[in-house]
């Protein structure tokens, strides 16, 4: 079987960790015999300095033909980059929401997971973090405060700034969905996150999470306060399975679910639309000022590489492969620097990936 992967190798660390994921794809695709054509896509900075723009419509008619696109990061410093003197519109980060918009990708999946082998750079205590944990985050992605529409004007002289967070039931109803079936893949339980206290938005999302409920018996549901659930990340993560939530409230929790991890650089997340279709990257920025240096940790990308296999192309025993090459290396004691220490064989970007690429 072939398929068709857009890469977007991206800003900063993007190229290094993109060409590691890469090399892992294809000793997957020599091991379990599928074939992969690969599609090379422009977005962020490198699509400003070769286009002038963050995005394309070149790129986004070459994405839509894709089976599925692998990104790296997006962005520089924000300092010193001549990107972000640059109205908001046309900076990196601006090609990004649209590129998610264009794909319909409402669905962002985060996955935090504690591996054993990394406890020690977890920074909760040892009572805490226990057996460890392993939680997914389902976060809407094109809706909410980051899509209503928002102006700036001065009303009797003072400076005012609106923002609109706007919701309504189908698009709520299209991401539980996403999480319900996730959950029947996981251990069938979903935490609905929202403000249902002070927002209407939050009101009709725990109505509509509770419709969609009805259609998945054997999944159990509780609705939690976003405050409180960010007090318990941090106190007790085990009991989390499937975190459901909006737009700005996912975005904020996924961020803390993956420091507690140890390292952001270890987490992976895909974004899907309603096919089979999906854009996959790390979790972690761009990290422009290790660029170059091989410094950078490209198991989050390779991780990512090992969702898409599993969501987009239907090939579940390649994700295995991936993901058990991974923590193989990992329980040899191999490090990037970011999760070092002492004792443990520090190795470069490249280097991991070799390894990683070695035991598919």
């Amino acid at each position: 079987m072939k398929y068709t992967v857009g890469l977007i190798y991206g800003d900063g660390i993007g190229p290094e960790i993109v060409r590691e994921a890469k090399k892992v794809l294809d000793a997957a695709a020599s091991k379990y015999g599928f074939e992969l054509d690969y599609e090379r896509l422009l977005l962020g900075g490198e699509s400003i300095d070769a286009c002038g723009l963050p995005l394309t419509d070149e790129t986004i008619a070459k994405a839509k033909k894709c089976d599925a696109v692998l990104m790296g990061s997006i962005g520089g410093d924000a300092k010193v980059s001549p990107w972000y003197k640059l109205e908001p519109s046309k900076r990196p980060e601006a090609g990004l929401l649209k590129i998610r918009k264009e794909l319909n990708l409402f669905a962002n999946l985060r996955p935090a997971y504690l591996y054993n082998e990394l406890k020690d750079a977890c920074p909760l205590k040892e009572e805490i973090k226990g057996n460890g944990f392993n939680i997914i985050i389902v976060r809407e992605l094109t809706g909410g405060l980051y899509f209503g529409e928002r102006h700036t004007d001065v009303i009797d002289g003072v400076r005012t700034a609106v923002d609109t967070l706007k919701y309504d039931e189908n698009e709520i109803r299209r991401i539980a969905i996403k999480a319900f079936d996730t959950a029947m893949k996981r251990n069938k339980k979903v935490t609905s996150v929202d403000k249902a206290n002070v927002l209407d938005s939050s009101r009709l999302w725990r109505e509509v999470v509770n419709e969609v409920s009805k259609d998945y018996p054997d999944v159990t549901v509780e609705h939690m306060l976003v405050d409180n659930c960010a007090m318990q990340l941090v106190m007790n993560p085990g009991q989390f399975d499937v975190i459901l939530t909006e737009n700005m409230f996912g975005d904020i929790l996924s961020d803390e679910a993956s420091m507690i991890t140890g390292s952001i650089g270890m987490l992976s997340s895909a974004s899907l639309n309603d096919t089979k279709f999906g854009l996959y990257e790390p979790s972690h920025g761009s990290a422009p000022d290790i660029a170059g240096k091989e410094l950078a940790n490209p198991i989050a990308t390779i991780l990512s590489a090992a969702m898409m296999l599993r969501y987009s192309l239907d090939l579940d025993n390649a994700a295995d492969a991936v993901e058990a090459a991974v923590q193989q290396v990992l329980k040899e004691g191999y490090r990037t620097t970011d999760i070092y220490s002492e004792g443990m064989h520090k190795v470069t970007t490249t280097q991991m990936g070799d390894l990683i690429a070695e035991r598919i």
